[in-house]
């Protein structure tokens, strides 16, 4: 096999991630840590493996494309936006639209699924829109709406 196969192969080749091994990383929010188990880059698609401390909270923000979470553990919380008070609880799914806007927490903490299209867009104090890293969300994911 030649190597442009080899790599055209390698490309199609299923990935076996093992988040047991993983480390938790921190995130710019106090109390969130995850586990990227896959991350593309171009399109945006990412699934995680998502944890809060209990009373841990991610602030104003916006689902840009659908966005999916599956609860392992404990419950998230919309503490603010059109579905504050809604609780999701461990072995519950929620999915929210493109465009919806909430800030969450997570009482009692607790460990999720979550699968995005497109990273959140996260709404600063001082104006400011950036994503999860901290990065300014349209130099980073602006272009992929427009395709």
């Amino acid at each position: 096999m030649t190597a442009a196969a080899a790599a055209v192969t390698q490309d199609l080749a299923s990935r076996v991630v093992y988040p047991k091994d993983m480390a938790w990383q921190p995130t710019r929010f106090p109390g969130c840590y995850t586990k990227p188990l896959m991350v593309d880059k171009k399109s945006g698609l990412a699934t995680l493996l998502f944890k809060m401390d209990p009373g841990a909270q991610l602030p104003d923000h916006e689902h840009v494309l659908i966005e999916q979470t599956y609860v392992l553990e404990g419950s998230l919380a919309d503490k603010e936006g059109p579905d504050a008070g809604i609780e999701v609880k461990a072995g519950e799914f929620v999915w929210r639209p493109a465009g919806s806007r909430h800030a969450a927490w997570s009482p009692n903490g607790g460990i999720f699924v979550a699968i995005f299209q497109i990273p959140n867009k996260f709404y600063e104090k001082d104006g400011r829109v950036l994503d999860s890293s901290g990065k300014d969300w349209d130099e980073l994911w602006g272009d992929l709406l427009l395709k």
